[in-house]
This record gives C-alpha cells, structure tokens and sequence, in this order.
C-alpha cells in the first residue's frame, strides 16, 4: 500500500510504500501512523486517523 509522506530533508511530500502501521501513547490515547523508508533508508512517519490505520492492510 502506498501513502503519502512528508520528507523533512528534501522539503516535499512524497509517495512511498507503508512498511508497518504503529500506535503512540497511553491507552485511551492513541496516535495512529504508517512508517516507511526513502530509497535511500531515512525513516518517514505520517500520522492517520484510526479509520484510514484500521482499513490499512499491512
């Protein structure tokens, strides 16, 4: 699956594909977001809301 992500070092979004769907915080307080890689192995994280994280299959 392919989402958008904003890459810091090159200041501009770009397509990439999700490697893995992870949750931050406490229970009750979750943050929802995708991880992946550039093509050259920096990380990228982008924050989704629980409808878009729970439809993803990864």
């Amino acid at each position: 699956m392919k989402h958008g992500f904003y890459d810091v070092k090159a200041k501009k979004k770009v397509e990439a594909e999700v490697l893995d769907k992870v949750t931050y915080g406490k229970t009750g307080n979750e943050r929802y977001a995708f991880k992946a890689k550039t093509s050259d192995g920096r990380n990228l994280t982008a924050f989704v809301n629980k409808a878009t994280w729970d439809k993803a299959s990864i």
